[in-house]
């Protein structure tokens, strides 16, 4: 699988511009699961994101409060290794948020005063 992959990687070189090569061979750029990874954990964003459109009381807390703990530790882990990983940090801040957001949803709904049932 390695052999491939650097054949794959060879075979892009030539093809990346070289406005872009800088990037392209950054310790952390495409060429570098420091890349990849951050990539596909926005998926865990936009899963946030659409869980906006649940109701309060459909939320986990459990999953939310989880999601707010491994963006703020992996935040910070990504400001610490080398290289420094910028893009990390951004979706680990995004996960981060969308957790305490929904946090904030949980509690709000269930601390809010409910309205009592009228008798008829």
């Amino acid at each position: 699988m390695a052999a491939a992959y650097r054949s794959v990687i060879k075979s892009l070189d030539k093809l990346v511009p070289a406005k872009f090569a800088p990037l392209w061979n950054h310790p952390a750029g495409p060429k570098t699961i420091f890349f990849w990874a951050p990539a596909f954990k926005w998926s865990l964003v936009i899963a946030g994101i659409g869980d906006l459109q649940r109701p309060a009381e459909k939320l986990s807390p459990t999953q939310s409060t989880a999601l707010t703990a491994t963006g703020l530790i992996w935040s910070r882990y990504s400001l610490v290794i080398i290289p420094k990983n910028y893009s990390l940090f951004a979706v680990n801040m995004f996960v981060a948020l969308t957790g305490i957001y929904q946090l904030k949803r949980i509690i709000t709904y269930r601390y809010s005063p409910k309205e009592p049932v009228k008798a008829e």
